[in-house]
C-alpha cells in the first residue's frame, strides 16, 4: 500500500442516499455515488492488514487489498481487472451485497470499517464509462456444449464463466426477460434493471446464447437436453416460498412477498401498466410477515405504492444494536439492520407470532398476534407464548415474506429423479455433480435461499467443474 496510515488521516465517508422526499416518489436506485477523489481517499484507508479478514469475509474471495490500493493510485483500469479476476458482476453485488467484507474488516473493530462495497460498485461503473469493458468474444472453440437451466445470479456466473472456457453456453429462462432473482425480486430502487441488460449485452456479444420464455421440464423435457447437450448446469433457485398455515389463510388479500415485488418490477418495465397490477399497496393497511431483506423490500415497495401504513413483523427476538460476547469480530455481525425502506416509514415488532387472519366479506381486515419469549436451555431456544397479549393489527394487505423452503420440484427435478438432500435441495458432491453424471447444480437450489454474493460464488465453482468434466471427457 502507498499509504499504510490512510485510515489514521482520513475519516469514513458513505455515498449517502437520495433524500427520503424525494426517493418515495420513484423506483431509481436510493444510493447516491461521491466523486472520484472522494472516493479514491475512502480506498486510502484500506489498511494492508498482514490477515486480510476483509478478503476472508467475502465469499467470492475478492482481492480487496488490491484493488483498494489500485483505486487510491488512480488506477481505476488495473483496480477493475483485479475486482474481475473473482467476481463476475461487481456491479450488482456493489449495490446489493450485504457486505460480509466490511464486518470483517479490522477497521470494523471500531464500527469504522473501509467502504468495501461503495468502492466495488465505483471501480466497475468507472470502468463502464471509461469503455475500459468490452465484448471479448473466444477464439477457441471446444466443441463441448452446456445448457444452465436459470438466469439469476449463479446461473448466470456459470454461463459466463464456461462460454469463456470456449464452450458453446445456452442459457435458459422461464420468464420473459433473463436475470432470475435479479431482474424479477430486487427492487429497482436497489438494482436498476439496466444494469442486468448492460452485463447479459455483453455476454450474448462474446457467443452466450440466451433463450427466455422456456421451461425447461415443461416447454423442453430434460430428457431432450441430455440428448443435445453434453453437461447441464441447474441454477435455478430456491423459488418455493414458505406459507404460513393458520387460520384465516384462504382469505383474500394474503399474498407471497416475491408475487408482490415481481409484479411492480414488471410494472416499472412496462410489462404491466400501474393501473392493471392486481397487487397494489395504495390506500392500504400492509403487514408484512418476515423481518429479512425480503419484507424490507416489500416496505419500501408498499410505500412506493402510497399506503396508509405499513407495519413488519418477526417472530424471532430483535436483535442487539452492537455485537453480543458470543458474536465476536471478524464474524458476521448479528445486530439490528435498519434498511433505507425502514427508515422511509415503518412500524417494526419482534418477537410477535400470527395467530390467525381476521377477514370480513371473505378478505382479510386484520392479523391477530401475540408476544412470546425465547428461552435458551442449553444452547437450544425454545419459544413460550406470552399469556394475555393477544391483540389485532389492522390490514387490508398482507404480504408473507417468510423466506423460501427449497426449488420447485415438479417438472424438471422430478423428470431427472435427481437426489435430494434431507431439506429437498438438489444434492450434490464436492464437484457440484447431482446423482446424474451429467447433470451439475449451483446456488440457492443446492443451498437453500442466501446471497446474491453466495449464489455467485457457487456459479463460479460449478462452472469451472463441469469445464474439468468436458476437457475429461
Amino acid at each position: 500500500m502507498t499509504d499504510i496510515t490512510g485510515f489514521l488521516k482520513i475519516k469514513k465517508k458513505d455515498a449517502g442516499n437520495r433524500p427520503v422526499h424525494e426517493r418515495i416518489c420513484d423506483h431509481s436506485e436510493v444510493e447516491q455515488t461521491l466523486n472520484s477523489e472522494d472516493r479514491m481517499l475512502q480506498a486510502s484507508r484500506c489498511m494492508d492488514c498482514s490477515i486480510p479478514f476483509c478478503h476472508w469475509g467475502c465469499p467470492v474471495d475478492n482481492l480487496i487489498p488490491e484493488w483498494n490500493d489500485l483505486l487510491y493510485k488512480g488506477d481505476w483500469k488495473g483496480a477493475y481487472m483485479r475486482l474481475l479476476a473473482t467476481n463476475n458482476f461487481p456491479e450488482f453485488t456493489g449495490r446489493i451485497c450485504p457486505a460480509p467484507c466490511e464486518h470483517a474488516c479490522v477497521l470494523n473493530i471500531n464500527q469504522e470499517p473501509v467502504t468495501i462495497r461503495e468502492n466495488e460498485v465505483a471501480i466497475v461503473e468507472k470502468a463502464f464509462s471509461e469503455g475500459f469493458i468490452k465484448p471479448v468474444p473466444q477464439k477457441i472453440c471446444t466443441g463441448k456444449k452446456v445448457a444452465v437451466i436459470g438466469s439469476g445470479p449463479s446461473g448466470m456466473a456459470a454461463a459466463d464463466l464456461l462460454n469463456k472456457a470456449g464452450h458453446q453456453v445456452t442459457l435458459f429462462e422461464k420468464d420473459e426477460k433473463a436475470g432470475g432473482l435479479l431482474r424479477y425480486g430486487i427492487p429497482d430502487f436497489k438494482l436498476s434493471k439496466t444494469t442486468i441488460d448492460r452485463r447479459l449485452d455483453l455476454m450474448i456479444e462474446e457467443g452466450l446464447i440466451v433463450r427466455t420464455g422456456i421451461n425447461i421440464g415443461k416447454d423442453i423435457y430434460g430428457k431432450e437436453l441430455l440428448e443435445q447437450f453434453d453437461a447441464i448446469c441447474i441454477a435455478v433457485g430456491s423459488t418455493l416460498p414458505r406459507d404460513l398455515i393458520v387460520e384465516g389463510r384462504e382469505l383474500t388479500g394474503i399474498h407471497y412477498a416475491m408475487d408482490f415485488l415481481t409484479l411492480q418490477n414488471r410494472a416499472n418495465s412496462g410489462q404491466l401498466t400501474a393501473n392493471n397490477n392486481p397487487l397494489n399497496a395504495e390506500w392500504k393497511k400492509v403487514v408484512i410477515i418476515g423481518g429479512g431483506d425480503t419484507g424490507s423490500d416489500c416496505v419500501g415497495t408498499s410505500i412506493r405504492q402510497k399506503a396508509v401504513n405499513v407495519t413488519q413483523i418477526e417472530i424471532l427476538p430483535k436483535p442487539p444494536l452492537t455485537r453480543a460476547d458470543n458474536n465476536p469480530w471478524p464474524y458476521w455481525g448479528k445486530i439490528l439492520k435498519t434498511s433505507t425502506s425502514h427508515e422511509e416509514g415503518c412500524k417494526r415488532f419482534w418477537s410477535l407470532s400470527t395467530v390467525k387472519f381476521i377477514g370480513a366479506d371473505n378478505h382479510v381486515v386484520g392479523v391477530e398476534v401475540e408476544d412470546v419469549e425465547w428461552k435458551n436451555s442449553n444452547g437450544r431456544y425454545t419459544m413460550e407464548v406470552i399469556p394475555g397479549t393477544r391483540r389485532k393489527i389492522d390490514a387490508d394487505l398482507v404480504l408473507l415474506a417468510m423466506g423460501f423452503v427449497h426449488p420447485v420440484l415438479e417438472g424438471l427435478l422430478s423428470e431427472l429423479e435427481l437426489e435430494l438432500d434431507h431439506r429437498r435441495n438438489i444434492k450434490v458432491d464436492e464437484n457440484q455433480s447431482t446423482s446424474h453424471q451429467k447433470v451439475f447444480a449451483a446456488g440457492d437450489s443446492v443451498s437453500g435461499a442466501s446471497l446474491v454474493v453466495n449464489a455467485i460464488a457457487s456459479g463460479r465453482k460449478v462452472a469451472k467443474e463441469i469445464d474439468r468434466f468436458l476437457r475429461r471427457s
